[in-house]
């Protein structure tokens, strides 16, 4: 879980004192070290030598080391039953020989019975469970490996037992050393001099909320217990804090066995075969108070993010990312920085769509296209479908034709440039955003490399074992033909898959064609006149359904197929599982959008030449306004139901779980006994996280972004809706987190993981569907071409709405009525529009009319548009690309102060260094003068 690395780093030590007070040492408040500090790539061993030939007259001595650890019950046979009064009434119970133990320990359910030992973990498990023999031999080797142990059956439910494991000091040594985890470090008086000039890091929080806030600056190193005098510890009991202490008890959990062989270890597998229930380590006590927070303090970090971070009263607040760091780790606190990073660049982005989208409600009226639409009386369309479609007047479509211009007018081109760059520019400066965090979190000197093996893996190939050529250990072996032919059979399961995905858009294909005709002959006339929009309505819904429903097939294929790779850390387990997810969710959310944006209405053939689907069904048409505002509805409907539904499925539905066990306790043992609970008992009624950890999170919001990015021509509220749900988003993941789920187990990360190279994918897919959107779905192009080459401007270098007169007109062809085909031919003559049967009717194409030498052959200007259409692409995407890399190369990854203060951190380590070295060799010159053995010969 943590990162091996050498050296010792600058960080920040920050004590909490709440005022009003309150004593928070039973919650683990005070005096809990955050090793947050910068880091330097220089190889520190040297500095960690001079200062122990330093310390070596100085006598430091700590108390804290002498203690003898406090005696905590650990026997197998010993089970407390579970009472209302079993965690505060048991003061005589003391194993101490009569040594007082806080009482608050004792009744804040975050203790042994004892109220000494702190509960590191968790286990469940139910007695009739016939795993028995599974747990007995775990929990003898739990016992092995130094861990303490305690038990007690539930309050509600005798056949549920917890099992609270502490770990000692000397257990927490041992694996902090192998897991090199870093930790405060002790400065010599003769170089804590150099700490003046190093950065000051204050934690972003309301001093409203925390009037009183330490800070001290300290160094960090990985642990050592041969160097222990040299780190900072005034209390064994919180000198590693309650989030380290848990992941510490895990990483020991997750490596012993419960059977004999090797492949028969770790909590995983016994999670998954049922022999335990749950697995967690405890929140810090209750996150309500009866107290203010301002006036009494907070009564522990839990309470403390739920008034300053949790709370729905302060959603317009930053985030206090250094307490959800240290409460939940730096991989949440991670997500939580990208989420409220996204959600502020989101505004300039909301604004410009906003800005677009009135521009286009302000030149409404003025819009030429739209007033020919409005009052083409004269001009009857063709039917859109076989038989039961009628003709229609090009004037019914007014509403619809107005619509598409809010979306689609003269500055699309400008947003789509603009959400490009926004793409570009958002990401470049998370690069920055992310550096710095990974600065003031201690993570520079991370790397991915060190993380430990899986167990799965350790147990499937340990007996091929090759050295390691970093750490010179052996290690597990997967050979090259072996990973190579599980990548295979991998990669065929992800692209059958994707045929399923393209198998439900050709069924979503298929109903529309075939609803369109039935729609049109239905008996209400809100739907018969509304035939193709009530079809793409339908339709979406239909789709969304196939959505969610496809969605549960995709996680279980995709956990199939990372299983069969065998990875072989816990990182490219998760960046397995996640590209596999988001390729399966992208093209599942995705592949109806590109269908209507690149393929309806493109290969409909012509009337009395229409391509039909297996030579039946014939392929769906545009409407006369033309084939955005389907595509606008399509983005408009899925991106709402989504958000929608996500925000019902992340909260709505651990609150009514949480309700629903609460009431069925109240109904058993009464309403009275529910504030009896231990905090064991509390938690294990919440809703555990997500097994793939914030893969749920980081997918919502990243399918989010390729909404707001890859289609925003068509539709520029995209990024408010975008902004509107992730303001509310931030505070739900919160309270979720806080209130809702047991807590996480906390663990490392550097950045977001592939979720970043996704997000770059993702700019460059949006570039080429917003050149294809403008170029193709929309009438930007061929209102271009007619203002300059066919309209009434033709040649004057003029595009204002006077040259588009008669675009509408133009953009049109015509059809004798007499050459429809039999199946299509419609059951109305159209006399109802003139009195007599009609001769011709209008249709959305650049074709000759009927009655010339290549009857319904390309115009010239068909090859025009086609042309225009080519280029506009071609220059689109290479000007947007090189605006791309431009910012790129200008936007350096790192800040320059944060820079500098790197390069000034190295420098004054150097001096550090040079004075110890040159101390030690005075010191050592001087006891060779003292002993006579000085030199007279010595090199000038």
């Amino acid at each position: 879980m943590e990162a091996s690395s050498s050296g010792i780093t600058n960080g920040k030590t920050k004590v909490f004192h709440p005022e009003g007070g309150v004593d928070l040492q039973g919650y683990q408040l005070d005096m809990q070290i955050l090793p947050d500090g910068p880091k330097s790539d220089v190889d520190f061993s040297e500095i960690l030598n001079a200062i122990q030939e330093m310390a070596k007259d100085v006598n430091i001595l700590f108390d804290e080391l002498e203690a003898v650890s406090s005696p905590c019950k650990d026997d197998d046979s010993l089970l407390h039953p579970g009472n209302l009064t079993s965690t505060s009434d048991d003061a005589s119970r003391l194993e101490a020989g009569g040594e007082t133990v806080p009482e608050r320990n004792k009744s804040n359910g975050l203790y042994f019975r004892d109220g000494k030992c702190r509960i590191d973990y968790i286990l469940v498990y139910r007695k009739s469970n016939p795993q028995t023999e599974k747990r007995e031999v775990f929990e003898r080797n739990i016992r092995a490996e130094g861990l303490q142990m305690e038990k007690e059956s539930s309050l509600i439910n005798s056949d549920i037992i917890f099992v609270k494991l502490h770990a000692p000091w000397e257990v927490l040594g041992r694996y902090a050393e192998q897991m090199n985890v870093r930790m405060p470090f002790r400065i010599d008086k003769q170089i804590s001099r150099f700490r003046r000039w190093l950065p000051k890091k204050p934690m972003r929080l309301d001093k409203e909320t925390l009037p009183d806030l330490e800070e001290n600056d300290c160094y960090t190193a990985p642990f050592s217990q041969q160097r222990i005098h040299h780190f900072i510890i005034h209390n064994k009991e919180t000198f590693f804090n309650n989030a380290t202490r848990s992941r510490i008890v895990h990483h020991i959990l997750q490596r012993i066995k419960y059977e004999e062989g090797k492949n028969k270890i770790g909590l995983n597998r016994l999670l998954t075969n049922g022999s335990y229930e749950a697995a967690f380590p405890l929140h810090e006590g209750s996150y309500r108070s009866k107290n203010s927070i301002r006036t009494h303090g907070a009564e522990n970090h839990r309470h403390l993010l739920y008034e300053c971070w949790a709370s729905w009263g302060v959603w317009y607040k930053y985030q206090p990312l250094d307490l959800v760091r240290r409460y939940f780790g730096e991989k949440i606190g991670l997500y939580f920085a990208w989420l409220g990073w996204y959600t502020g660049m989101l505004f300039p982005a909301a604004f410009i769509g906003l800005f677009v989208f009135l521009y286009g409600v302000t030149t409404l009226d003025h819009s030429q296209v739209s007033k020919e639409v409005c009052q083409a009386t004269d001009i009857i369309m063709c039917p859109v479908c076989d038989k039961y479609c009628p003709f229609m007047r090009l004037s019914d479509s007014c509403v619809y034709a107005k619509v598409t211009h809010l979306f689609d007018n003269g500055a699309t081109v400008f947003f789509a440039v603009f959400m490009a760059v926004w793409a570009t520019v958002f990401l470049e400066f998370w690069k920055r955003r992310r550096a710095v965090i990974a600065y003031d979190w201690d993570l520079i000197d991370w790397e991915e490399e060190e993380e430990e093996i899986r167990p799965q893996f350790e147990a499937k190939y340990s007996k091929k074992e090759r050295m390691n050529p970093i750490s010179g250990k052996p290690e597990p072996y997967q050979a090259f033909t072996d990973k190579c032919s599980r990548l295979i059979v991998s990669a065929s399961g992800i692209f059958f898959m994707i045929c399923v995905v393209i198998a439900a858009v050709f069924g979503i294909v298929i109903y529309r064609v075939v609803t369109v005709s039935t729609f049109a002959a239905f008996k209400w006339a809100l739907i018969r006149n509304n035939s193709q929009v009530a079809t793409t309505g339908t339709a979406v819904c239909i789709n969304f359904c196939i959505i969610m429903l496809l969605n549960v097939l995709y996680e279980k294929v995709a956990l199939l197929l990372t299983n069969l790779e065998q990875p072989r850390t816990e990182s490219e387990w998760e960046n397995s599982f996640t590209l596999k997810m988001f390729l399966f969710q992208f093209v599942n959310l995705n592949s109806s959008t590109f269908y209507i944006a690149f393929f309806l209405g493109r290969f409909t053939g012509h009337p009395g030449a229409y391509l039909r689907l297996i030579n039946r069904w014939r392929l769906e048409e545009c409407h006369p306004s033309g084939c955005l505002i389907d595509l606008c509805m399509q983005m408009g409907i899925i991106m709402v139901l989504k958000q929608t539904w996500n925000n019902f499925m992340e909260l709505g539905y651990p609150l009514i779980q949480n309700w629903w066990t609460r009431r069925k306790v109240r109904q058993e043992h009464g309403p009275e006994r529910k504030i009896s609970f231990p905090q064991w008992e509390k938690d294990y009624n919440l809703q555990p996280m997500n097994a793939y950890g914030l893969f749920d999170e980081y997918l919502e919001m990243i399918l989010q972004f390729g909404f707001t990015t890859i289609f925003v021509a068509a539709f520029p509220l995209a990024p408010l809706l975008a902004l509107l749900n992730n303001i509310i988003e931030i505070r739900l993941d919160a309270y979720k987190f806080v209130t809702q789920w047991r807590r996480p187990l906390a663990s490392r990360a550097k950045d977001i993981g592939i979720w970043y190279g996704i997000l770059e994918g993702i700019g460059i897919l949006s570039v080429i569907t917003n050149a294809f959107v403008i170029a193709i779905t929309s009438d930007f192009i061929p209102r271009l071409v007619y203002a300059y080459k066919y309209g009434p401007c033709a040649g004057q270098g003029e595009a204002g709405q006077k040259c588009m007169v008669g675009y509408v007109n133009a953009s049109l062809s015509v059809f004798r009525i007499s050459d429809f085909e039999n199946r299509s031919e419609p059951e109305s003559d159209g006399s109802e529009f003139s009195g007599t049967p009609l001769k011709y009717c209008r249709y959305r194409d650049y074709r000759d009319p009927p009655h010339s030498l290549v009857p319904y052959g390309y115009t010239l200007q068909f090859w025009h548009v086609l042309a225009a259409r080519l280029a506009f692409i071609i220059v689109f995407e290479h000007l947007v690309f090189c605006i791309k890399h431009l910012i790129s190369y200008l936007i350096p990854d790192l800040p320059k102060d944060l820079r500098d203060r790197m390069r000034r951190e190295k420098y004054l380590i150097q001096e550090m260094m040079y004075e110890a070295e040159l101390e030690r060799l005075q010191k050592e010159r001087k006891e060779r003068k003292k002993n006579g053995k000085a030199h007279h010969n010595e090199w000038p």
